[in-house]
């Protein structure tokens, strides 16, 4: 049986738009699944839905010819909205549309041609992809949705967990509750740290078979992402891969990145470019607003999955005697937040003295949510951060540690 998404929710509001609905996000991360799950719910309303994969080399070939060709793997033919508006509409899902010639035209002609009459749904296997092919002839003609790694409680929902997941919400609601899965569900955080939530290996329930998984996503599917970015220097790109998983949370100096890997500046944007635009990593902007006293350029660096990360740095043991706990904590809760809000209210404060706050959600202008995050919550100390809450008197401050793992 397919595991359910929350994205799924989005997606199947947006079902009744007449724009096309675009899936992204990284490799093996569930697109094609959450299409399925879309395809068998359209079925049992009796609608009229297909399924087609640009997997498929007849497929594609006749898409490439043209776009109407499409059609002839079809039972039936949409209405031309030249000819008025369908009884009916048609619903046509496709698989990996990213390995079209040219998938902006195609979904141009098939939008104007048939409009109303004909709903698109199609997944794309990176943002890479979809920022280089679709162009802004698909300017109100579509909107793309990010499916990222699982989110904390998606995992717990992967493993079956329903009374977990109770607790959860019981923990949310009840500042006084104490909870008896308190074990088991720290437990099944600290796996969540160390394998991350890519759904197969998420379901795997053998931690040696856990580790397989990840080192096929690191060495089979990464490596697609580069051959087909056209990425030189292979063994550069992927150098650099793993010095920033080493780095997460920290900030990127790309001149420093450049000299360590023997390359030129304008390498390191472009791979980082290609890192970003594939979901395997996210550059956080700094929160400035006085630009004489605060960092206004250089980015910080999280990981899309930690599972992935730490394959690449083949680092897998107990959390809890581990060097780098404090940067898991760390990139486990951008990875929450991810989940909750746009990339770009997600920011990071840090002044030219040295003064630092982790994690900056934006809700306004003048207001938001300020996070310090500590493996250990006596380690905060919020004397330390009076400048900026004087500064920034709209923002709330609070510390994020191990125990509030289940908050978030």
């Amino acid at each position: 049986m397919l595991k359910t998404r929350k994205l799924l929710d989005a997606v199947r509001d947006h079902l009744p738009d007449k724009r096309y609905t675009i899936i992204t996000g990284a490799r093996q991360v569930g697109k094609t699944s959450l299409l399925r799950l879309l395809f068998q719910e359209l079925k049992l309303q009796k609608v009229p839905v297909f399924l087609l994969s640009f997997e498929d080399s007849r497929v594609l070939e006749a898409i490439n010819e043209h776009p109407d060709r499409i059609f002839q793997f079809l039972p039936m033919l949409p209405l031309p909205i030249l000819d008025g508006i369908a009884p009916e509409r048609m619903y046509l899902m496709i698989d990996e549309i990213q390995y079209a010639k040219d998938p902006t035209n195609c979904l141009k002609f098939l939008f104007d041609k048939y409009e109303d009459n004909l709903k698109i749904i199609a997944t794309g296997s990176s943002a890479f992809y979809i920022d280089r092919k679709f162009k802004d002839s698909l300017a109100g003609r579509k909107r793309v949705f990010n499916l990222l790694p699982l989110s904390f409680d998606e995992f717990i929902a992967f493993k079956d967990a329903q009374q977990v997941l109770e607790e959860l919400v019981l923990l949310r609601l009840r500042k006084d509750y104490q909870s008896t899965q308190q074990v088991f569900l720290k437990n099944l955080f600290y796996e969540y740290l160390s394998y991350g939530g890519y759904p197969a290996v998420v379901l795997e329930k053998n931690d040696q078979e856990k580790k397989y998984l990840l080192e096929e996503l690191k060495n089979a599917y990464v490596k697609r992402d580069i051959l087909e970015s056209s990425v030189a220097m292979e063994h550069k790109f992927y150098l650099l891969f793993q010095i920033l998983a080493d780095q997460i949370g920290n900030l990127v100096n790309k001149h420093e990145l450049a000299k360590i890997i023997q390359v030129d500046d304008k390498t390191i944007d472009h791979y980082l470019y290609v890192l970003e635009k594939c979901y395997h990593l996210h550059l956080i902007k700094p929160f400035f607003r006085n630009v004489q006293k605060e960092l206004t350029k250089m980015p910080k660096v999280y990981f899309n999955d930690l599972g992935l990360r730490n394959a690449l740095l083949n680092r897998y043991g107990d959390v809890n005697n581990r060097s780098d706990k404090g940067a898991l904590l760390e990139n486990y809760y951008f990875s929450q937040f991810r989940h909750q809000c746009h990339l770009d209210q997600i920011h990071f404060w840090r002044t030219a003295d040295g003064q630092e706050i982790d994690l900056i959600l934006e809700e306004s202008f003048e207001t938001g949510n300020a996070y310090e995050v500590k493996w250990n919550k006596e380690k905060f100390h919020p004397a330390k951060y009076d400048k900026f809450l004087s500064a920034y008197q709209g923002f709330t401050l609070a510390c994020l540690d191990e125990e509030a793992f289940w908050k978030i």
